[in-house]
Formats: C-alpha cells, structure tokens, sequence
C-alpha cells in the first residue's frame, strides 16, 4: 500500500511543491493555515502511511522548467505592503516623485542564477531551503529609477489543514544581501524585496482536496475505498524531502459518480 500511495502522489505533489514556491499567487500577506507539519514518530510511521520521497535533482528540474518555459517570477513592490510601516514610507517616497514613479516598475525578477548564486532547492540541516538570485528596479526621489541586484536566503515551513484537506506552505525570506547600493538606500530596499516576496507567495498551497484525497474502486464487491488524510508529517535527511501522509480509510457500497469534465 505504501508503494502504491507513493506512486500516486508523487509527481503530483513534486510539482505543485515547486510551482507554488517559486511562482506562488499575489495577495496580500495572510497567516498560513493550519497546523505545523512534525517529525515522524521516532518509533515509526503508523499503518496506513504513504511516503513520499523527493530529492534535490527533482525539485531543481522542475524549477529549471518554469524559468525556461514559463518566464522568471516577478513580484512588484508597489502596493505590496498595504499595511507595512515601509510600505508608508514607500508611499511617501512615490508621492515626492509625483507618485507616477517616472515609469519605474519597482519590481523583483527572480533569476536562475547570480551573484554567485544559483536560484534552487537545498535540501539539508532538516531544512527545505531556497537560495534565490534576483533583479530589480526601484524609484528612489531625486536619483530616479535605480537598478539593484542581489541574493535572498528563504527557507519554507510545511503546515496542515485536515478539516480543508490542505497541505500549506510558508516561504520566510530570512536575509537579502544587495550588490553595490548606497547604504542610504540599500535598508529600505532590502525590506522591500523581502516583504514583496514573503507577501506575494503566501500561502503556498501545496495540496489540496482531490490531490491528497483517494478513491478507489473496488469492481469485484461493488464498492468504492476512499481515504482521507488525518495527519501529515515531514522530515529532510539525506538530501531528500520525505513526506509521511497517514490516510483514515473507508469503504461505501456503490460507485461514485464521476466529476463532469473540465
């Protein structure tokens, strides 16, 4: 059952987990839902267990993708912090440039790679870290519109929802280091490139509903074998991210009747 559930699950999940990540959905900043994902038990995964198993190859394949096929995340820092004390100063600074910005985008462009650092998936010390290289432009009064570039630190904290069946993620920019700015300017710029991240990703949802959920069909008793998830847990050893999702199962009589197409 383990394998089978593995099996089932894995690219589903390997994929959502970095899309999400790196490209994530703009909204304002919002607590993460649900309950902080643990260690397994020390004395072993309970019955009724899948294990997932993801390592670094896979997790920076896939983001390799998105950067050829999908274009680099952008994240604008204009109206990112709403309710940010730099966001007020950020406002301030726009209002004494006629609040137009001459044009400038404020933004951050992630990049596969610079500084010395390449955009990716570590996966060590129990962590799932995100070294991420990135570019940008910022209107700052008087100067105009300034380019900077530089490397952010991030790591990402796994939390479950078992009432929404919804496996979230938190990605927590820890530092940003800049290249060549005036230190007059490089600390607002900082917390703006580290908000602007933090606040345009989360959530991550990761899984959710019908991706962690199961129905299978039992043809020989007429029957179907659902399964929820009542509990997952994670740990990062080996340079690989284990996922131990613990499944509550439960037979009806009948065949469901399946969703209409999308």
């Amino acid at each position: 059952m383990k394998f089978f559930l593995a099996l089932l699950l894995g690219v589903v999940v390997g994929g959502a987990l970095v899309y999400f990540l790196f490209v994530g959905a703009p909204g304002t900043k919002r607590a993460v839902p649900g309950e902080a994902v643990r260690a397994p038990e020390a004395s072993g995964p309970p019955p009724g267990t899948a294990i997932v198993e993801l390592d670094e190859p896979f997790f920076n394949t896939l983001l390799g993708k998105i950067f050829s096929d999908l274009g680099a995340p952008t994240f604008r820092l204009a109206g990112s912090m709403p309710h940010d004390e730099s966001a007020r100063e950020f406002a301030y600074l726009r209002a004494q440039e006629g609040g137009s910005g001459g044009g400038c985008q404020n933004q951050v462009v992630l990049a596969p790679e610079g500084s010395g650092v390449r955009t990716g998936v570590r996966l060590e010390n129990g962590q799932v870290l995100a070294p991420l290289a990135f570019s940008g432009t910022y209107n700052v009064p008087v100067l105009g519109c300034q380019n900077f570039r530089g490397t952010a630190e991030a790591n990402i904290a796994l939390r479950f929802d078992a009432a929404a069946q919804t496996l979230f993620g938190q990605l927590n920019v820890a530092a940003v280091t800049l290249e060549g700015m005036s230190p007059v300017f490089s600390g607002l710029v900082t917390n703006f490139v580290q908000n602007a991240i933090n606040q345009r990703v989360n959530p991550l949802v990761l899984m959710r509903g019908q991706q962690i959920a199961l129905s299978i069909p039992v043809q020989a008793t007429g029957g179907t074998l659902g399964a929820q998830a009542a509990d997952i847990r994670s740990e990062v050893k080996d340079n690989r991210l284990r996922l131990h999702i613990t499944y509550d199962f439960k037979g009806a009589k009948g065949t469901p009747t399946a969703p209409p197409p999308s």
